[in-house]
């Protein structure tokens, strides 16, 4: 990415006040090139846009954010994944690894833990905003 220019992120949630939280969280640092509400849209979104980044969440309609995140590597593209969720559980975790996402963000710590998590996936790293919680 030349000097200077925005990293551009795709957001997905179905949840409008959620949606609204992760953007202006993300507008600080980074683009949203755009917002949708289902893993479908999402991954149609992302073939069109091509963002650097894809934030989405876990549990959304018409697909989940993983099985989002699985078709849109799963076609070549180079997008990192950052996952939203409400999900602690350390087998969701693994799911979202075997997914090719690179962030887990748990959702109660979305304001602390998102950018941290974007920028490490920018870089190639995993970064889980805490640990999974055994069932």
């Amino acid at each position: 990415m030349p000097t200077g220019e925005r990293v551009r992120v795709l957001v997905a949630d179905d949840h409008q006040p959620v949606l609204e939280r992760v953007v202006r969280t993300l507008a600080r640092e980074f683009s949203v090139v755009a917002t949708v509400n289902d893993g479908e849209q999402l991954v149609e979104a992302e073939a069109a846009l091509r963002p650097d980044v894809v934030v989405a969440d876990v549990s959304m309609p018409r697909m989940s954010g993983l099985e989002a995140a699985a078709r849109i590597h799963g076609r070549g593209s180079t997008a990192a994944v950052v996952c939203l969720t409400a999900h602690e559980e350390a087998d969701m975790m693994e799911a979202a690894w075997q997914a090719g996402v690179l962030g887990y963000v748990i959702k109660t710590s979305l304001t602390a833990d998102l950018v941290p998590a974007v920028r490490a996936a920018l870089e190639g790293r995993r970064f889980v905003s805490s640990a999974p919680r055994p069932r």
